[in-house]
């Protein structure tokens, strides 16, 4: 970090911009690049102080040309020389460690020059155009980006739109944040040097900002140890009760995980399978947290084991194989394969018990897989490197095919906030949610959502802000309301209006999660206001005129009449009529009951007044259909809200040559509406299709006959 880096000639920081002291000679970078180049003795050999990068690179690159980063280490050396860190070591040494962290994850050479280079524009007289001129233009952009990332004060007035910028160069490149990470952990090891407070105030900007963008980079190795390294300066006491029972278990008798991890290795090697068995500790704030959730500890708890195989598919064979020789803990199992994680991270993930008890989580992976689970996207080498396929896009369009879900959507909504407090807002309370959940869209693809999401979430990740249209949703194939939550492996179609200028109502925030939902809600909100309600008339004047929200309906005793149905019942000289509450109609099953006056009553049979006369001792008489006359029927039909829905059923009912009684129409909710019509039809062999074009009608989605809860027997 570069408030680290001093020089004794001035006996302080190296402040950006800050006048020069008199007599600091500018470095030649050109006069540096040819002495490096040709001098004699060292254009062969790499300077021993980046041998063991130069080793760690060539374990994942064997045939790499290290000849940028020799050059890099030489511009680095000869820039920081004389500058110390506050722990009084050579200045050199902390660029060279986040190179070296930076190696072991696999980094590819850009990454590692910039890297070495990564505080030279930030702390010396070297200037960006000299970088571009020696190393290129990728190595000059990583590095004019980190430098963007350490002018970053998380606690300055002018933080929000700093950060935001900060984001957007790590999504136009995501090795940015990479260096970025290293350089944080590393600084993260050496904190012990600065006071208490400072380190509790970097560490907590650690726990809150770059542990989740590691998370969501999928980079677990610098993110578990950030944890640990955050957890000792911020719960002291906690990790010190952590690491006792950690070393109580590791002086314990017995090895159950050892014992387990032969016992699989023994299936596999008889299974013809080949595979790599190993035990991975739990880091620190993994054993905290495991222990807080199960109280005590048993020993397998303090680890897990690991199987790395060649193959995708021999992951389902070491499953299989586990899960017939061992008892499978069928809650623990999680398949990540079939369906990655948001960060790029596959595994399966399983637990199995033995007869004596023990029980032992297992991550099944291919040893790809582990890589990526371990460096997410630092192990993607170089997603910039010049393709043989031909580009459709602009010539210098930074493209990233390997970028996760996360990154993606957060360059589409930062675009969209509408100042740079709400983007902050929105990205703390979005790093702040520590799991994703993939639901598939009906074409096969899957979009990816924090858990918690709902139906207005997915709508706005698939559609951006032609999702203002949506008007509702199936899940899983069956209609749901936009406030519906969605769960992991949930199938989601979203229904979309025909109204182009249909929008979303305010209602619609408080089921929103993700930040692109509720800040393309909030800027249609303010676009659209709604209209004060009207002041009230003065006296002596009518209001202004209202537009109805109901087709005008007869008075109540027509409206609740029910009409005089050709039913022909087994009691002579009795008042036949339809019951009210279920307006039975030609074929129906129909029952009937004698009621105050000599009338008799039909319902249907799955009428709910049946079986209340039932329980109270009613008789039913037997009823049949006379001959298909004119009859009345109650229909309600449901439907999502938009304009012109009204007119459009009651033009669909007066096409089938069907009279309306009456119709009323409820006050939406959750942008659901419903609509009573009382119907006179000329033949109750109308009814079917009726119904049919009624639900035919854009935005209807159900048809029914009424089921009213007021009892006829009286």
């Amino acid at each position: 970090m570069s408030a680290e880096a001093t020089n004794p000639a001035t006996s302080g920081p190296v402040t950006p911009g800050a006048p020069r002291r008199r007599g600091r000679a500018r470095i030649d970078l050109r006069r540096l690049g040819r002495a490096a180049l040709l001098g004699s003795g060292t254009r062969d050999r790499l300077p021993d102080a980046i041998g063991h990068v130069a080793e760690a690179h060539r374990a994942h690159y064997p045939d790499a040309d290290l000849e940028p980063l020799r050059r890099a280490y030489v511009l680095a050396e000869s820039s920081h020389r004389g500058q110390m860190r506050k722990s009084g070591e050579p200045y050199i040494t902390h660029p060279l460690a986040v190179t070296l962290i930076l190696a072991q994850l696999g980094a590819e050479i850009t990454t590692l020059t910039a890297s070495l280079l990564h505080d030279t524009v930030e702390d010396t007289d070297v200037t960006l155009d000299q970088v571009r001129d020696e190393f290129g233009e990728d190595v000059c952009y990583l590095v004019d980006g980190v430098t963007k990332l350490e002018k970053v004060d998380y606690g300055a007035a002018a933080e929000p739109e700093t950060f935001r910028k900060m984001l957007v160069a790590t999504g136009n490149d995501v090795r940015v944040m990479s260096i970025k990470l290293a350089d944080r952990l590393h600084n993260m090891r050496t904190l012990g040097v600065m006071r208490p407070e400072k380190q509790a105030r970097i560490a907590k900007v650690t726990r809150d900002v770059l542990i989740p963008l590691a998370e969501r980079l999928g980079v677990q190795a610098l993110k578990t140890e950030l944890e640990d390294l955050v957890f000792a300066i911020l719960h002291p006491e906690e990790c010190a009760e952590v690491k006792a029972l950690i070393a109580a278990n590791a002086a314990g008798e017995g090895d159950p995980l050892g014992d387990i991890a032969g016992e699989v290795r023994g299936v596999l090697r008889d299974a013809g399978i080949t595979a790599e068995v190993l035990i991975r500790p739990r880091h620190f704030v993994s054993v905290h947290r495991v222990h807080r959730r199960r109280g005590e500890l048993r020993a397998s708890d303090y680890g897990r084991l690991l199987v790395l195989v060649n193959e995708d598919a021999d992951c389902y064979g070491v499953l299989g194989e586990l899960h017939t020789c061992f008892t499978p803990v069928v809650s623990e199992f999680k398949d990540f394969i079939a369906v990655p994680k948001f960060n790029l991270y596959q595994s399966l993930h399983t637990a199995v018990a033995r007869s004596d008890g023990e029980v032992a989580e297992v991550l099944i992976r291919t040893h790809q897989m582990h890589r990526v689970a371990e460096a997410g996207v630092v192990s993607l080498r170089n997603p910039y490197a010049p393709s043989e396929e031909p580009s459709d896009g602009a010539e210098d369009e930074r493209v990233d095919p390997t970028r996760p879900g996360w990154l993606s959507r957060l360059l589409d909504w930062q675009q969209a906030a509408p100042d740079p407090d709400t983007f902050w807002s929105t990205l703390r309370e979005d790093l702040a949610q520590d799991r994703e959940i993939a639901v598939f869209r009906p074409d096969g693809g899957t979009l990816g959502l924090p858990a918690g999401a709902t139906c207005v979430d997915a709508a706005y990740a698939q559609y951006g802000e032609d999702a203002h249209a949506c008007i509702g949703a199936r899940v899983n194939g069956r209609l749901a309301t936009l406030s519906t939550v969605l769960r992991d492996g949930d199938t989601v179609q979203l229904l979309m209006g025909q109204d182009a200028a249909s929008g979303p109502s305010r209602e619609w925030l408080e089921h929103a999660r993700t930040p692109a939902a509720r800040i393309a809600i909030r800027r249609w909100l303010t676009a659209h206001p709604v209209p004060a309600a009207p002041s009230p008339a003065p006296s002596g004047q009518r209001p202004p005129q209202q537009p109805p929200v109901a087709a005008p309906r007869p008075e109540a005793s027509d409206s609740l009449r029910p009409a005089m149905a050709n039913a022909v019942v087994d009691r002579e000289g009795a008042t036949v009529r339809l019951a009210g509450c279920c307006t039975p109609v030609p074929p129906d099953d129909v029952t009937a009951f004698a009621v105050r006056g000599g009338v008799v009553t039909v319902h249907r049979v799955g009428c709910p007044a049946v079986e209340r006369m039932k329980e109270v001792g009613r008789a039913e008489i037997g009823v049949r259909w006379g001959d298909t006359a004119e009859c009345r029927v109650t229909l309600i039909a449901e439907s999502f809200g938009r304009a012109h829905l009204l007119a459009d059923l009651t033009e669909a009912i007066a096409l089938e040559g069907v009279a309306i009684i009456s119709a009323t129409v409820e006050p939406p909710t959750q942008q659901r509406v419903r609509h009573t019509y009382t119907l006179q039809l000329p033949d109750a062999a109308h009814l079917p299709g009726l119904m049919r074009a009624m639900r035919a009608v854009p935005g209807v989605y159900d048809v029914s006959r009424a089921q009213h809860s007021a009892a006829a027997a009286h």
